[in-house]
């Protein structure tokens, strides 16, 4: 080893520094680590949303009887047929209505149960994971259940059995459109799958708010329950509260598995969705039409959204 004299000590010579080497392999090049994991999920996108979304779209300036690949273009006609069919404007105008019921009902469901759990020193994990199992159900399994336990028309159903206690009369729940009970069976079915879900969003949000405003609004002279929820809780709440209002919104509008499944064979209640699909997939399987029916949907999906993001303020920053 080479040395090096100071004042006559002898010292080791430094070692010289040698270039550092890049690094190689899946570490080294970052770019190439993200496109390697987060191609295969953009390849599913694109094929099994965005080329459907698009040929859909291509599909409605076209004359599509039983075929897929049109060649006749008839422009905005199969959007004039579908603001003309009386069974899809009345299913967007029912829905309108459905969904001006199902979201505060659904908020404030979700809401209540968060507070609640919230609240609870013992067990919330337990009451947190009860409320929340429903939305792992199957939509499907659970219409079949509403439909065949719980509101079925004889008198072995749940729900018939318990007023029979009372001298009612059994109910065809699902049968008749005069009195309009289906809506309670598919009100309480869409209460009981997405309340959970919901409820998780709000008991993350609650968890959120400083305790030094509640200890603060004591001071003050607050009373505990309806001002400090008013006065700190809701207003903390607000960013939660338009974001699952647009979900349910949007959600309001994409029913189809429940609905299909209790009011198959019916001509009434039926959601938008459902129209679509006896459009294209019906005897005439009118994919054009259909086509141009999920286009006027999705523009409808989107300008409530966005009134109602702007109305609620969404995206907008807390008033300082």
């Amino acid at each position: 080893m080479s040395t090096t004299t100071t004042r006559g000590v002898a010292r080791p010579a430094s070692a010289k520094a040698s270039p550092a080497r890049p690094r190689r392999g899946l570490r080294g090049s970052s770019t190439f680590n993200f496109w390697l994991f987060t191609s295969p999920f953009l390849i599913g996108l694109t094929v099994f949303v965005y080329v459907p979304i698009g040929w859909s779209l291509w599909l409605s300036f076209f004359e599509a009887r039983f075929t897929v690949t049109p060649s006749k273009f008839v422009g905005f006609d199969n959007y004039w047929q579908m603001l003309q069919d009386s069974k899809f404007t009345g299913s967007l105008v029912t829905f309108t209505v459905f969904a001006v019921f199902i979201v505060p009902a659904t908020w404030a469901l979700s809401l209540g149960l968060a507070l609640l759990v919230n609240r609870l020193r013992f067990m919330k994990a337990f009451f947190r994971s009860v409320f929340f199992l429903p939305t792992a159900c199957s939509y499907v399994a659970a219409a079949l259940i509403w439909k065949m336990s719980m509101f079925s028309g004889v008198r072995f159903g749940l729900m018939n059995t318990i007023l029979g206690w009372f001298g009612v009369e059994n109910i065809a729940w699902l049968a008749n459109p005069d009195p309009p009970w289906y809506w309670l069976v598919i009100v309480t079915l869409r209460l009981w799958l997405q309340a959970g879900f919901y409820m998780i969003l709000f008991l993350a949000a609650l968890q959120n708010i400083p305790p030094e405003l509640y200890e603060a609004a004591a001071i003050d002279g607050a009373k505990p329950g309806w001002q400090t929820f008013r006065y700190i809780t809701l207003p903390q709440l607000r960013a939660t509260s338009t974001a699952v209002i647009l979900l349910l919104v949007i959600a309001a509008y994409q029913a189809f598995d429940e609905f299909f499944n209790l009011l198959a064979k019916t001509t009434w209640g039926r959601p938008p969705l459902v129209e679509l699909y006896y459009t294209a997939l019906g005897e005439s399987q009118d994919y054009g039409e259909g086509s141009a029916g999920a286009v006027i949907l999705t523009l409808l999906i989107l300008i409530v959204t966005l009134a109602q993001g702007k109305f609620l303020g969404f995206g907008r920053g807390d008033d300082k």
